[in-house]
């Protein structure tokens, strides 16, 4: 089982990068090239989303993305480290604003990954997401 570990500063110029890798890996893990895109989509969804909850939090952590290539699957994990509960918001708006977006981004990428798994604590929250890959066929 090979894996690719890819940690970035919360900002949302690295999230470009993020998903140029993941396209990458995934590719040569064997993910259907009909796939990809929805992939790139996803893993942009998830680490921009990670980058805002970065933000609105104030942490000065890395987002962590981990690429696995398992034997008939390709998994993808997105983590954060910020705390599952919305911090005490300056104006309701912001926060309203800000949990907006995090609900509408977890629906973009439950709409492209069919299988998706969202998980989150005290420390910090995880995407989790794989794709079936193409079972090499020998002559």
């Amino acid at each position: 089982m090979a894996t690719v570990e890819l940690r970035f500063s919360a900002s949302p110029e690295h999230v470009r990068t993020a998903r140029l890798v993941a396209a990458a890996v995934a590719r040569r893990a064997g993910v259907d090239e009909s796939a990809l895109d929805e992939l790139r989509l996803a893993v942009g969804e998830a680490c921009s989303r990670a980058v805002g909850l970065h933000a609105i939090h104030g942490l000065t952590s890395p987002v962590r993305v981990v690429l696995t290539e398992g034997e008939k699957s390709f998994s993808i994990e997105v983590g954060d480290d910020a705390p599952s509960t919305v911090p005490a918001p300056r104006e309701s708006s912001a926060s309203e604003a800000a949990e907006d977006t995090d609900e509408l981004g977890l629906a973009v990428i439950s709409g492209l990954v069919d299988d998706v798994e969202v998980l989150s604590a005290a420390n910090g929250g995880l995407i989790r997401m794989s794709w079936p890959t193409a079972t090499p066929t020998f002559p």
